[in-house]
């Protein structure tokens, strides 16, 4: 099993898709690391040497921010806008939506469960 940016790269899958696994990378960026090492398209990952796996490696590290380092520059960008206290900052305190979605109805991923205000429905006579 090959171990690329801190992350087991599924052995039966081939190279492309495996390295989308690996947060940062997508099927795009993917395609341009395998096109960088000279790698065919259909290689599996089980099929990779040594010598392939470290010339990934080295791709990944040099041009790409992946994993750990891209969630820690995620977050601290997220804390700089909290810091701020502009709009999208709030938005992420607060726990809401921040890219101008509704809420009034769904948000329910951002927003948590609904809970039931007690006393707030009027019986009609």
């Amino acid at each position: 099993m090959a171990r690329i940016a801190g992350v087991n790269i599924p052995t039966q899958k081939r190279v492309i898709i495996g390295l989308t696994y690996i947060t940062g990378i997508g099927p795009a960026k993917a395609k341009e690391i395998v096109e960088k090492v000279g790698l065919p398209a259909d290689r599996r990952v089980s099929q990779l040497t040594d010598a392939e796996v470290v010339k990934i490696r080295e791709v990944i590290d040099q041009g790409y921010t992946v994993e750990g380092d891209l969630r820690r520059q995620t977050a601290m960008n997220i804390k700089r806008l909290m810091d701020l206290g502009c709009y999208r900052g709030l938005r992420h305190r607060k726990g809401l939506p921040v890219h101008g979605q509704r809420t009034h109805t769904n948000a329910r991923t951002r927003k948590g469960k609904a809970v039931a205000i007690a006393g707030k429905k009027q019986v009609t006579k």
